[in-house]
C-alpha cells in the first residue's frame, strides 16, 4: 500500500547503556530525547505507565522534539491495573467511577504535547477468572471505559489474556475506533497467528509492540547495548503479516523493547528493514516521501 505511513521507534529513550552503541559517547541523559528524535520519528513513553507526567515534563518533551515527531504514551498503572501490589484490582481498574479523576488528569496533561501526541496505549494486566468471571464482563467494562474517553485521541488496547482474543473483542474495539495492540510477547500468540484468526483492522491505524521474554534476555545481558537473542525469524514473519494488513489501516506504529532481543534500536531497525527495505531515520510513507 503506497500511502501507508510507518512509524518505528523504541519503548523509551532513557537507557544509559545506549550511550556508545546508540547515543554518541558523552551524551548526557538530559539530551537523550533530542538525540533520539534525530534518529527516529516516534517513541513510546513507557514512563507514563508508572505515573502521570507533570505538565512541565510534557512541555519539555515537546520542546526537545522536532515538528513531525510523535510520542505514544501508556495510560498510568493506577487506571488500568489499580492495585497496590502485583495483583490488579478488578473492582477499580478501567471503572470510570473509580479512576475517572486519574483519567481526566492524564489526558489533560497529555494535551500539552499538542501535535506531538501519538496513540495512547491501554496496556492491561493479565486479567483472568479471578478478576472477571469471563470474557463478557471484561468486555462490558472495556466498552464502558472506551465509551467514556474523548475522541480527540487515538487509543490502542493491549489484552494479555490470550483466551480473550476473539471476534467479540475486535468488534468492540472497532465500534470505538480503537486499535488492537499486536504484541510479540512470550505469553501471547505471535501477531501473525492473531492476524490469521481475526480481522485486526479495528481502527485506521495499527499498533505493534516487540516485548519478548524478559527473563531470557536478563539471563544473557549485562546491559542493553547489544542484541543477545536472535529474533530474526519472528521479525520476518511479523513483517510479512504487517505488509498484508487491510488497506483500511493507513498508519502503523511499531515499538521495540530492550527485552525483545537485548537492544531496542537494533530490533526496531531489523523490523523496519524487513518492512520497508531500510532502517528508519524518520517516519516514512511507502513511496519514501516525508509525511509532513
Amino acid at each position: 500500500m503506497r500511502d501507508r505511513l510507518w512509524r518505528f521507534g523504541t519503548s523509551s529513550w532513557s537507557e544509559r547503556s545506549w550511550v556508545g552503541p546508540f547515543y554518541e559517547p558523552g551524551t548526557k541523559p538530559k539530551d537523550f530525547l533530542s538525540a533520539y528524535a534525530r534518529r527516529y520519528g516516534a517513541v513510546e513513553a513507557d514512563t507514563t505507565y508508572y505515573r502521570a507526567p507533570s505538565d512541565s515534563m510534557v512541555r519539555g518533551w515537546k520542546a526537545r522534539t522536532p515538528e513531525g515527531f510523535r510520542m505514544a504514551a501508556k495510560f498510568p498503572r493506577a487506571i488500568v491495573h489499580a492495585g497496590d501490589g502485583p495483583r490488579p484490582d478488578a473492582d477499580r481498574a478501567l471503572r470510570l467511577e473509580a479512576v475517572g479523576d486519574k483519567v481526566e488528569h492524564f489526558l489533560s496533561v497529555m494535551r500539552g504535547l499538542g501535535d506531538r501526541c501519538g496513540p495512547l496505549l491501554i496496556q492491561l494486566p493479565y486479567f483472568n477468572r479471578t478478576h472477571f468471571v469471563g470474557e463478557e464482563p471484561f468486555l462490558r467494562r472495556l466498552d464502558d471505559f472506551l465509551g467514556g474517553l474523548p475522541d480527540e485521541f487515538q487509543y490502542a488496547v493491549e489484552v494479555r489474556n490470550k483466551a480473550w482474543y476473539s471476534d467479540g473483542l475486535t468488534s468492540l474495539l472497532r465500534s470505538h475506533g480503537a486499535a488492537l495492540c499486536l504484541s510479540d510477547h512470550k505469553y501471547l500468540p505471535h501477531p501473525s497467528v492473531v492476524m490469521e484468526r481475526l480481522d485486526v483492522a479495528t481502527a485506521d491505524f495499527s499498533y505493534v509492540r516487540l516485548i519478548g521474554d524478559r527473563e531470557a534476555v536478563d539471563r544473557l545481558a549485562d546491559g542493553f547495548g547489544r542484541e543477545v537473542l536472535d529474533q530474526g525469524d519472528r521479525l520476518r514473519l511479523l513483517a510479512r503479516s504487517l505488509l498484508e494488513l487491510s488497506a483500511d489501516v493507513r498508519e502503523v506504529w511499531a515499538f521495540a523493547n530492550n527485552h525483545y532481543a537485548g537492544h531496542g534500536p537494533a530490533s526496531i531497525d531489523r523490523l523496519a528493514t524487513e518492512v520497508t527495505g531500510e532502517a528508519p531515520t524518520r517516519p516514512m510513507s511507502d513511496d519514501g516521501s516525508l509525511p509532513f
